[in-house]
């Protein structure tokens, strides 16, 4: 038995023991996950883990609390369905042109992210409408583990990044997202068909496993026209 599994049931029971002895009263709320990795002296995933072993034994339930989505033209995009498969669902006629699928080196990513190794996965895309507009432009970088080594040769799994990553065991559990808006540069405006300048709203993502390892970090110009920022806050009724 591993140590990290040692200290996620060690929370979950001093947790538990809790809940039983009415020091936290049915209905309560629990402290978030930050005051409970400062308590314990754990990492987050740790919290989470213990969390989950909880909501399994039936002593808390869980809800969706503050979340950011992104919508096209209204409806919510599932991200975790990848974005292609989550355009199709809403009925949307975007086609998806590759830009660039290659092995790249990347020091100041690397140093951003706050990982060892600078080799990435680099996979450049626009989102094409079918008059042939486009609506979107999106730079992924994925961290290269030795399973992802002969994409670039053998393309991604039904074009799709999402099942190329769980052809490889790799998967997103958890991540944070930014949105600003961006004018756009020289080179941005010619890919999208814009004017240099025109504003779009501008999202960074950087997607991690259950073990807090990086999954994917990608960049997103999107075209307000059609794709908008939702965002979620508190708990809903019930």
């Amino acid at each position: 038995m591993t140590e990290q599994v040692l200290k996620h049931q060690r929370i979950a029971g001093v947790l538990a023991r809790e809940i039983h002895s009415g020091a936290l009263e049915p209905g309560s709320r629990l402290p978030g996950e930050h005051a409970l990795t400062r308590r314990f002296a754990v990492s987050r995933n740790t919290v989470r883990q213990a969390l989950d072993e909880l909501s399994k034994r039936g002593l808390i339930s869980t809800h969706a609390g503050v979340g950011s989505f992104v919508t096209f033209d209204g409806g919510l995009l599932d991200n975790r369905l990848g974005w292609t498969r989550a355009l199709a669902d809403q009925g949307a006629r975007v086609s998806t042109e590759v830009l660039r699928l290659e092995a790249v080196r990347d020091e100041r990513l690397a140093g951003e992210l706050g990982i060892e190794g600078a080799e990435f996965l680099a996979l450049d895309r626009l989102r094409i409408l079918s008059e042939g507009t486009p609506v979107s432009l999106e730079r992924s970088r994925v961290p290269l583990l030795p399973a992802l080594a002969d994409v670039p040769l053998r393309g991604l799994v039904d074009g799709s990044l999402t099942k190329t990553l769980a052809a490889a065991g790799v998967r997103a559990t958890h991540g944070d997202e930014w949105a600003s808006v961006s004018g756009l540069d020289a080179d941005q405006a010619a890919l999208l068909r814009r004017a240099e300048g025109d504003l779009f709203l501008r999202t960074r993502r950087v997607s991690r496993g259950a073990d807090g390892r990086v999954v994917e970090h990608v960049t997103s110009l999107l075209d307000p026209a059609r794709f908008q920022l939702h965002l979620g806050f508190g708990e809903p009724p019930g």
